[in-house]
């Protein structure tokens, strides 16, 4: 799976406290923070409907050319979506 880089600045107390979980558990530091990142946005999500991940990536309503409001709009105003005649 392709990756992404992340830059993020975190105090030095915390480095620390990561810095020695990481060799705890035999694993990198960014194996550790990307467990713990998957982690508090698997519980962060919880309960978030499939409309609202889909809207706030910018899936929803994003048909360009397309009436505004498919459910108010008569479709013989629009060929495509009328269907044979």
């Amino acid at each position: 799976m392709p990756t992404q880089r992340f830059t993020v600045r975190i105090s030095s107390s915390l480095s620390q406290r990561l810095r020695v979980c990481a060799q705890l558990r035999g694993q990198s530091e960014s194996e550790v923070i990307r467990e713990a990142l998957e982690h508090h946005l698997q519980k962060k999500l919880k309960g978030v409907s499939a409309y609202d991940v889909f809207k706030a990536a910018g899936l929803i309503g994003c048909a360009k050319g397309a009436p505004k409001d498919l459910s108010t709009k008569a479709c013989q105003d629009h060929p495509f979506l009328a269907g044979p005649s």
